[in-house]
């Protein structure tokens, strides 16, 4: 089953990656993009203005109950998990996760219970095992999941934690942009 949904976690080291990966998506990208990004509790430490002003897809944090559309990059808010329902997300201020909130396995969770084989995942640089949960049941429900190469990692602690609990596919950043268009059709930015 092709993707419908990529859902991107990332920690230590992940703002270098998204700016390795998010620009390298052309404008006519055609899957929403969902991110959590371990980060401060700062509401405006500029991190989606910074990411939008590098890519050709719109960037921002969602509303609550905001609709998932295509062509798209959702930032989860400092201090919000960030759920994926059907067709919207959906914002949480539930206790942290792995310590962390947003979590990301928060995210991956979701969903794998929403979308399920339709889930495309990247775990990139992070100096925590979250995700790794999420992965496994992204994986367990027939989706995909593709690990940063822990070599090229900060922290390689996050990648690591998800190829040992899904077998995830193991990819440098720039190739994970390519697979990522490859896999949509989107012909790459």
């Amino acid at each position: 089953m092709a993707p419908s949904l990529v859902v991107i976690g990332t920690s230590l080291g992940g703002l270098k990656a998204l700016q390795v990966v998010l620009p390298g998506l052309p404008a006519g990208f055609p899957l929403p993009l969902v991110v959590v990004q371990h980060r401060g509790k700062d509401p405006d430490d500029g991190l989606s203005r910074l990411l939008a002003g590098q890519c050709a897809l719109p960037v921002a944090e969602p509303l609550d109950k905001e609709p998932l559309l295509p062509g798209r990059i959702y930032i989860a808010p400092a201090e919000y998990h960030l759920l994926v329902e059907v067709g919207h997300l959906a914002l949480s201020t539930e206790a942290p996760v792995n310590h962390a909130r947003p979590s990301v396995d928060v995210l991956f969770e979701s969903a794998a219970e929403s979308y399920g084989a339709a889930t495309l995942a990247v775990v990139l640089t992070g100096a925590s095992h979250d995700g790794a949960a999420g992965a496994a049941r992204i994986k367990m429900r027939n989706g995909l999941v593709v690990a940063q190469d822990p070599a090229s990692a900060e922290s390689r602690i996050m990648p690591e934690a998800a190829i040992a609990s899904s077998g995830a596919q193991v990819m440098s950043l720039a190739q994970i942009a390519a697979f990522l268009c490859s896999l949509s059709g989107a012909k790459a930015g």
